[in-house]
């Protein structure tokens, strides 16, 4: 059997046995690009950087090794900056492609590419496959999964987006992770556009699936075969920390551990809120939460010590072992 593909990551590729325990969905920076250049007294590089390598220190130190981080374009991602974190930072971080939008394909793809009043073939795909096989803005960082996105309904941009990710998964082999919405169940929408395409649902995250305590949902999502991301512990606003565990525990115990991922959903920073505002409404939103507190609470409901392996080590081995090389 030929060994699997070393995985890409910001500080280069990086043996899947090396991976470590993994948070399968952690951003560095999210950030609103045109609005951080236009107000540019909200933006200290700085002071920025310097939080962000203090609080992925204080990550590492709980033993996590790797960080999945599902920042593209639409959410202000910018690879040099992140490579400067992590020059400070003994952690891998792995990249991604992908475009992020809820509604509306971006303008820059809008009147060329299939469908498009220049038709065409798909630009975004060939973007896509570009930062995944030679890098990202030639930085030579190269990507490693790619991600897309859908909140409560598919709309034509979001269809297209999706589409372009599920054709360059099929000329890579990188998997992908997708935002859902758990509560209007728009995972069952992500998978059926992508097994339309021919992907390979094994390869796929579906994001924010822990945002319900809806079982059938779930069972539903792992029987189509992708992983469901118990990925936002912490943002107790949108589920509360008590039933995100009792779901993970629920599923646990009818031997589904091998389908689950675990992670925040955090960010050293995002100016999607005013100052201090994330931290009064969400205080538990960050990056050590889960080792702090949630693993323990896990433990206190019957989830074993195997299985928090599987969902922090062996899963996402799983998930990377059809990178692209």
């Amino acid at each position: 059997m030929t060994p699997p593909a070393p995985v890409q990551t910001v500080r280069g590729p990086v043996e899947i046995g090396d991976l470590g325990t993994v948070l399968m969905h952690e951003h560095v920076f999210v950030l609103s690009e045109e609005f951080r250049q236009s107000l540019p007294e909200t933006w200290d590089e700085q002071q920025r950087v310097s939080d962000a390598v203090t609080r992925l220190k204080a990550l590492a130190a709980t033993g996590v090794s790797t960080i999945v981080d599902p920042t593209v374009i639409g959410l202000g991602r910018d690879v040099r900056r992140v490579a400067l974190v992590n020059q400070q930072v003994d952690l891998n971080i792995i990249a991604a492609t992908g475009i992020y939008t809820l509604a509306d394909v971006p303008d820059f793809f809008r009147y060329h590419g299939p469908g498009t009043l220049l038709g065409g073939p798909e630009g975004m795909t060939e973007l896509f496959v570009r930062e995944l096989t030679e890098g990202i803005a030639g930085t030579g960082i190269r990507a490693a999964f790619l991600k897309c996105a859908i909140e409560d309904r598919l709309t034509p941009g979001v269809e297209r987006v999706m589409r372009a990710v599920a054709q360059a998964h099929l000329r890579t082999g990188a998997p992908i992770t997708v935002h859902t919405n758990a509560n209007a169940r728009t995972g069952l929408v992500a998978q059926e556009v992508l097994r339309s395409e021919g992907a390979d649902l094994g390869a796929v995250v579906i994001g924010h699936s822990g945002d319900t305590t809806d079982l059938e949902y779930l069972r539903r999502l792992i029987d189509n075969g992708s992983y469901v991301g118990m990925d936002r512990f912490g943002l107790d606003l949108l589920l509360p920390g008590d039933q995100r565990v009792a779901t993970v525990a629920a599923l646990a115990r009818e031997g589904l551990a091998e389908r689950m991922v675990l992670s925040h959903d955090a960010s050293c920073h995002i100016d999607w809120f005013p100052p201090g505002v994330r931290e009064q409404i969400a205080p538990n939103w960050h990056h050590t939460h889960l080792h702090d507190n949630v693993l323990p609470a896990l433990q206190e409901a019957g989830v074993t010590e195997e299985q928090l392996t599987t969902m922090l080590v062996d899963n996402p081995r799983r998930y990377f072992g059809s990178t692209v090389g």
